[in-house]
């Protein structure tokens, strides 16, 4: 495995990479229990835990903590697989299952968020991979993060598809009485068969419902990431209304659609997987994704789109923080029309 270029330079600035690496203090562990067999970790001491997001990225937010460098919930589509390779891992089965802990994140953010030279911005968590993937479970060091950023009231949010999240519920509870919290679940589709295939180390998407309902439940506002919807396997009218009602009867606060798009290293570990479960669908991808890593842009508005159109109809809509709302779905919701599936000439 390779480190070096994890480091940093003589002038003590950081690396193009996002994570930085102690090459000198590296240990190798492995697990003999059901949820651990086959997964070793890589415990890491960090030389740096806040992380600038590059300028040209899409994301809404400058500042990142990413406590763990892959990840066990090995979605298929996932687009942090790329930075595997940077360490001469693969971005497939090794994503999945060698995982870098930064051992010392807790104590090492508690220090940069001291310094002088931090002011206070806000900081986003479970960007890169899962904040609350299994591994969090041995390791706990969220508890520690979570604690620093409320100690020093600084703002901060959470994206998971992990229910461990409920662990921390007092330390949420305690942030966001000091500080603006916000807190994000990711369920792109409720279909149980597509679950199982294209994340199969997650929790349900109707577990990952039930932590948004008892984050509302318990006056932390709540919304979800409806990411991705996978084209031609969870885009159709039916599935997008199905999920957005879930969404709303667990009483989530905003519901924002993403459509999958497929970075490299992620693409080439999703077209694999598409291959051997829907070959018939191969040649509709290379056409839909012929552009990029993003699907064109009249698919992915139409998509929004649907997703609003169907919050609306559902009562989903903008909140203020810690205005948890709950949404009782009709009993008899009207008929979906028959749909078309959309067809790439």
């Amino acid at each position: 495995m390779r480190w070096d270029n994890l480091t940093v330079d003589p002038a003590g600035d950081p690396a193009p990479d996002a994570a930085l690496f102690g090459a000198d203090a590296v240990t190798t562990r492995t697990f003999d229990t059901p949820e651990f067999r086959g997964i070793t970790f890589h415990e890491i001491r960090a030389r740096s835990i806040v992380n600038r997001v590059p300028g040209a990225s899409r994301m809404p937010f400058e500042w990142t903590v990413n406590p763990y460098r892959g990840c066990t919930h090995a979605c298929v589509y996932c687009f942090a697989r790329k930075t595997h390779s940077y360490l001469d891992l693969d971005t497939g089965l090794d994503f999945d299952s060698q995982i870098v802990v930064k051992v010392n994140a807790p104590d090492l953010l508690r220090r940069q968020l001291a310094s002088r030279r931090w002011h206070g911005e806000h900081i986003a968590m479970g960007t890169n991979v899962d904040c609350y993937q299994r591994a969090e479970g041995r390791y706990r060091l969220m508890p520690g993060i979570i604690a620093a950023l409320r100690d020093h009231a600084n703002p901060f949010s959470i994206l998971t598809k992990g229910t461990l999240i409920l662990r921390d519920l007092d330390l949420l509870k305690q942030a966001s009485e000091v500080t603006d919290v916000g807190i994000s679940v990711s369920v792109g589709f409720t279909d149980p068969e597509l679950w199982r295939t294209v994340e199969p180390g997650t929790p349900a998407p109707e577990r990952r419902l039930d932590v948004v309902r008892t984050l509302t439940d318990h006056g932390i506002g709540c919304g979800v990431l409806m990411a991705p919807v996978i084209p031609f396997l969870g885009d159709h009218p039916a599935q997008l209304r199905a999920t957005v009602r879930a969404i709303a009867a667990s009483g989530a606060t905003s519901v924002t659609p993403l459509v999958l798009h497929l970075r490299p290293g992620a693409r080439e570990w999703f077209m694999a997987w598409l291959e051997h479960h829907h070959p018939y669908l191969v040649r509709r991808y290379e056409r839909l994704y012929a552009e990029g890593a993003y699907a064109p842009k009249w698919y992915q508005r139409r998509i929004t789109r649907q997703v609003h159109e169907l919050a609306q109809e559902y009562g989903i809509g903008p909140t203020r923080a810690g205005m948890p709302r709950r949404i009782t779905a009709p009993a008899e919701p009207p008929a979906p029309q028959e749909p078309t599936q959309l067809t790439l000439l």
